[in-house]
């Protein structure tokens, strides 16, 4: 087998700004914005309140910002924060073929980092996020998502790692056998299980600042002359055969530095599991177009991917009855009904309020989750859905989504994404300085102060914070 990790790591070590295209720049703002609006909003959270007060009582000095907080911390806290703040509203970007959220990982990382040494310009801190992209996408993807997650495992969280750990390294400035190391050391921090789903539990939220906070700790244990071992991803008990039962290798170097992974990421219009967004998005549709009213339908029809199958069709009691936040996120039932009820599927809509109504109740007993061979057939490249929707005087409607809204083939508008910004980060700060932070992410520039964004983005009143 050909020696993938030294391969990935002399690619990474060697990505400069000279290499990405002004598409991979401007998408990286675009991911950059969005990280922002859910990390932001993701700071309210009771996760993420119950995250500041450890941090008020594990002291850890620092300058890093905890975004949407007065809180600042070390580097590998503020990222612990941020990553695990950014990715508990469920609105993160998503690679589509590895099944992982790459910038709450990515930016969690390089954002902490950033804050600490002030000579990183726009042009190195895309860089890193950028390898880190490619790194942790291409993993999820070689591994297989389907298979993956048969074992139990969050990509997010496993590989997203290796991605912070190449991030860490390339705005740490390690050598490149240091980076090899890194990576190395950031194989025994690969973890995150996904038996979150057995009781609607926080760890899914805590995945991607863990993943964040180890990548930063590989990084500087690598810079400090520990060492890992350099056949990490191929070995024998590597990554890729330990963490898959079906692992593709090959898919991990091939045509690497040819296409960047950061152009194949989707950016989620809804606050749930990726794979409920196309078959919400086929729903909102029908329902808009044929006015359809809840007290009409007599049956919901909705095919679902069998890799998203067992994240939000099973266990079938708890689908049809989630009893917190997280259940309602990962249950296609709910989805569906609020889908049909409001047209909309935002965090207004993932609320307790709704998830005990007995009309949204009601609603979910009609749902049914049905498998189609049509939406398999270009997976994981595509996130298809199929739905239909049966009224009760006969009549029935059938929608059949290829590419959800926020996928690449079917992007956002910057008006959009502006605009969800907005609705996340006015939940915390004030419109100008919500409408400052959309301009100079707009406008970044290679002597852009990026730091000052941060500060923007972390102001905020100490009762804000939730550290009390």
């Amino acid at each position: 087998m050909e020696p993938i990790t030294r391969t990935v790591v002399k690619f990474s070590h060697e990505l400069s700004q000279r290499d990405l295209s002004s598409e991979v720049m401007e998408q990286s703002k675009r991911l950059l914005l969005d990280y922002l609006g859910v990390a932001i909003s993701g700071s309210q959270t009771d996760s993420s309140r119950a995250v500041y007060r450890m941090l008020a009582r594990t002291p850890s000095p620092g300058l890093c910002s905890v975004l949407g907080t007065a809180l600042q911390t070390s580097a590998e806290y503020a990222a612990l924060a941020n990553g695990t703040s950014a990715h508990s509203v469920e609105l993160d970007d998503t690679h589509q073929a590895g099944s992982i959220h790459l910038g709450v990982v990515m930016f969690s990382t390089a954002i902490a980092l950033s804050e600490l040494q002030p000579d990183i310009d726009s042009n190195r801190f895309v860089a890193a996020v950028v390898a880190g992209y490619e790194i942790a996408a291409r993993l999820g993807t070689a591994l297989q998502p389907k298979y993956h997650y048969e074992l139990g495992f969050h990509p997010t969280a496993t590989c997203g790692v290796f991605g912070a750990a190449v991030t860490a390294a390339k705005l740490m400035q390690l050598d490149e056998e240091q980076m090899l190391s890194a990576m190395g050391i950031a194989g025994s921090m690969a973890a995150g299980s996904l038996e979150f789903l057995a009781d609607g539990a926080w760890t899914k939220r805590l995945h991607p600042g863990l993943a964040a906070q180890n990548g930063i700790l590989a990084a500087k244990l690598a810079a400090a002359g520990f060492r890992g071992p350099a056949t990490i991803l191929e070995g024998r008990d590597g990554f890729l055969s330990a963490y898959s039962r079906k692992s593709r290798p090959e898919i991990v170097t091939q045509d690497l530095g040819k296409t960047f992974e950061i152009l194949k990421t989707a950016i989620k219009p809804h606050a749930c599991c990726r794979y409920m967004q196309a078959p919400i998005d086929g729903l909102i549709e029908l329902a808009r177009t044929q006015d359809i009213r809840p007290e009409q339908i007599a049956r919901v029809e909705v095919a679902v991917l069998e890799a998203g199958w067992p994240l939000i069709c099973e266990p079938r009691e708890r689908k049809y009855s989630p009893s917190n936040t997280v259940d309602a996120q990962f249950s296609m039932p709910f989805g569906a009904a609020i889908a049909l009820t409001f047209r909309a599927a935002g965090l207004d809509q993932f609320t307790e309020a709704n998830f005990n109504s007995p009309g949204i109740q009601s609603l979910m007993g009609r749902v049914v989750m049905t498998r189609d061979i049509r939406i398999e057939k270009n997976f994981p490249a595509e996130w298809a859905s199929n739905v239909q929707v049966h009224l009760t005087n006969g009549k029935q409607f059938e929608k059949y989504v290829r590419f959800p809204k926020g996928d690449p083939e079917n992007p956002l508008t910057w008006e959009e994404l502006s605009a969800k910004f907005e609705s996340l980060a006015l939940r915390v700060l004030p419109r100008d300085r919500c409408e400052q932070i959309t301009n100079m992410v707009g406008e970044i520039q290679p002597s852009s102060d990026l730091r000052k964004i941060w500060k923007l983005a972390a102001l905020a009143t100490p009762a804000a914070s939730g550290s009390n």
